[in-house]
């Protein structure tokens, strides 16, 4: 077990690839400890020759199996900072075309499976005295930019609240949480979206990088919401 005076330790759900991978990269390059949740669990290219500092653990956000997750991580690095609450899917449906389980998948994996991995956590997280979490939300947790966006909006709308939600049970423990809601993001998912091409949408390098800096604000900076756009709209 690592000793609880070493580096900060941060779990990240969906780190196989996209902007979980990147996320995980940033924060080991910035000093931090990393467990990284991942349905296939394999160490990155770029942890080589760091994997005492890296845990892996296989984890499907469907599942439920975030308290065996953390009970893992803490047996190995003795401690829990932060939870990045990255996984998430898209059903691209009107909220006529949906169905009950199509809303049901995507609020179980892009709110609930967040809820149970942060309730999983608390304890380490109020310990920590800097427990961080930061809920990938989206700007269509902001606003319904397309009837195909709907149904997905309803559960991004969910996840911004839960980040809100979080902060307010948390606050006076040194909890802090942030509901990060980019637009387009240059992945596999935005790519299936969107005509734009793949350098005009935010770099998932960039936005790692902005959520390692929300990570390293102290308790008297919390952020709430952080929007990220690549092109202009009228509010964000």
């Amino acid at each position: 077990m690592t000793d609880r005076r070493g580096g900060r330790v941060a779990l990240i759900s969906g780190a196989s690839r996209g902007i979980g991978d990147h996320i995980g990269a940033a924060l080991l390059q910035q000093g931090w400890l990393v467990s990284l949740g991942m349905r296939t669990p394999v160490l990155p290219t770029w942890a080589v020759g760091r994997e005492k500092d890296v845990h892996l653990f296989s984890y499907d956000a469907n599942d439920a199996a975030e308290t065996r997750w953390t009970e893992d991580a803490l047996r190995h690095f003795g401690r829990i900072d932060a939870i990045v609450a990255n996984a998430g899917i898209m059903i691209p449906k009107t909220v006529i075309e949906a169905e009950d389980d199509d809303i049901d998948a995507m609020l179980s994996v892009n709110v609930k499976a967040p809820r149970r991995l942060v309730k999983a956590a608390w304890n380490a997280l109020c310990e920590s005295g800097r427990g961080r979490v930061i809920i990938l939300a989206s700007l269509s947790g902001k606003r319904v930019k397309s009837a195909s966006a709907g149904s997905y909006s309803l559960s991004k709308f969910a996840a911004v609240a839960l980040a809100h939600a979080i902060r307010q049970a948390g606050f006076e423990k040194g909890v802090r949480a942030t509901a990060v809601c980019p637009g387009f993001v240059a992945t596999d998912m935005a790519a299936a979206l969107s005509e734009r091409p793949a350098e005009q949408m935010t770099q998932p390098t960039d936005l790692a990088r902005i959520i390692a800096m929300l990570l390293s604000l102290p308790n008297e900076a919390s952020v709430a919401e952080f929007a990220i756009n690549c092109q202009l709209e009228e509010f964000f």
